[in-house]
Order: C-alpha cells, then structure tokens, then sequence
C-alpha cells in the first residue's frame, strides 16, 4: 500500500470514528508507527485532520495561536527559504522593523556583510538572533527592544507601550508576519500583536510581507489591515487567480525541497 492509499484509508477511518490510534493505523496498514505519524502531520498541514495524543480526530479549524516553538516547526524549511529572499533586500544603512513570526524569525540568520543597520523588533526571540549575527560579524549595527508586557508563548513584547513607542521611528522597511491573508486583508491570532504589525506598516516606506502558502485564503481573529498597505508579499506559491488586488508585488519563491542535491538553506532563490 502506497502513501495516497494509506492517507485514504486513515481519513476513511475517521468518517466512522471519532479518533484512530496510531497503533491501530499501523496495525491495519503493515507499516510502522513512525510511518503513520508521518501521514497524520502530513494530512494535518492539508488541514484533513488534527493530531491529539496517540493518534488523530476529525479536522478542527485553528483558532489559538500555536506556542511559537511549533509555529518554529512548521513549513520550516519554506519559512527559511522565503526568509532567505527577504534578507536580501535588507540594504546597509536600512532602519528595519521585525514582528513576531516564525517566518520573519529566521531573517537575521540569513544576513552576511550588512553595515550600520538598525533592527526595531518586539520578538524576544529575533533580537537575540540579530545580536548574534552582530557578535559573528555578519552584520554591523545596533537592536532596539521594544518596551511592553512579555507574552511567553510567542516569545515577544506586546501593548500600548509597544504600540505608542513605535509610533516615534520611520522606517526603511518594515518585515511584517501573519496568520492568515486574504485577497481583501491579511490577519494575526492576537489582537496587541497585531496592533504591533499594524504600526510597523504604518510607520514604514515599504512593507513586506512573508508567509507560506498554508495562510492562503485564511483568516484568523484579528485584522491587522487591508491588504493594499502592503507593498510585496513573498510567498512559496503563486498569488491565487480570483485576487484581483494590483498595488503590491508578489514574489514567489521556488522550493526545490524534494531535490536532495540542493540544500535549501543555501541556495538563493530567485524571483518568478
């Protein structure tokens, strides 16, 4: 039984079950656990099913903000090739704005032989990474904290604080993250986080946009804003056909993830 059979076979099983195990699922396919955990995290990111202990249910639509850790872990290696494009058009001297996302996260490992920037971030977890890129000597510069209350669960710094002394910068580019988009408007999980991303794009020339191709044609709780303020959006599939919206530039980024002899974290992508 090949893979497209046995994922087949496992959502068959949920139409007439509330949850499969996975020893269960192993059992009836001949294959190994792993083998089966492997199809359940594959069909769960197609949003077929969602993944509890010891096995799956039914799909639930995603309405928490998952721990940024697991957000780190998803999509990761388009997050990090999206990411790898984006710094490549942090020029020297730029003052740049960071939010919290595990896409913008992986900006400041992509950087090398950048001089005088300034980050402006209230991700805990990307002014670590840009200050070690500066300790490395990849880049040249200083970071700004921004002040708030911290949120753990997303390892960033978030309200009025955040908000009112972000409205004092003008920045070059402001890189800004999200949980879902739409044609008409792109979305987070947290009303202060959004606030944050929301005065970012408004305090910046130029905004960019990094997301992979599972916040397509999704919203989440809260609207950061309408689409039309955003300048370009890289992304690792093309912009869906019914978007009718012409103001900002689509980048897509190609994957080459299933070819061994490339390694993606190297390789600079190219525009289509």
């Amino acid at each position: 039984m090949n893979k497209e059979e046995r994922h087949q076979r496992i959502l068959e099983q949920l139409e007439v079950k509330e949850k499969v195990w996975v020893s269960d699922l192993a059992a009836i396919n001949h294959v190994t656990p792993e083998t089966i955990r492997r199809d359940l995290a594959e069909l769960e990111m197609n949003d077929q099913l969602t993944r509890v202990h010891g096995g799956a249910v039914r799909y639930r639509p995603l309405h928490k903000e998952p721990l940024f850790k697991k957000k780190m872990s998803l999509h990761a290696e388009e997050k990090k090739i999206i990411a790898k494009y984006a710094a490549e058009l942090i020029e020297d001297g730029d003052t740049i704005a960071i939010d919290v996302g595990s896409t913008t996260a992986h900006l400041a490992d992509m950087l090398e032989n950048v001089q005088g920037l300034t980050i402006v971030t209230n991700s805990l977890y990307s002014a670590e990474r840009f200050n070690l890129a500066i300790e490395e000597q990849r880049i040249t510069g200083q970071v700004i904290m921004l002040p708030g209350v911290t949120n753990p669960y997303q390892s960033s710094v978030r309200g009025i604080y955040t908000v009112e002394f972000l409205k004092r910068f003008n920045f070059n580019r402001a890189f800004i993250s999200c949980g879902g988009l739409t044609r008409d408007a792109i979305y987070d999980f947290d009303m202060d986080e959004s606030l944050v991303s929301e005065a970012m794009i408004s305090c910046s020339q130029e905004s960019i946009l990094l997301t992979d191709s599972s916040k397509l044609n999704k919203k989440s709780l809260f609207e950061i804003g309408p689409i039309s303020n955003i300048s370009t959006i890289i992304c690792d599939k093309e912009k869906p056909e019914d978007w009718y919206e012409n103001s900002y530039e689509w980048i897509t980024i190609p994957l080459l993830l299933n070819r061994k002899e490339e390694n993606v974290e190297s390789r600079l992508p190219h525009t289509s």
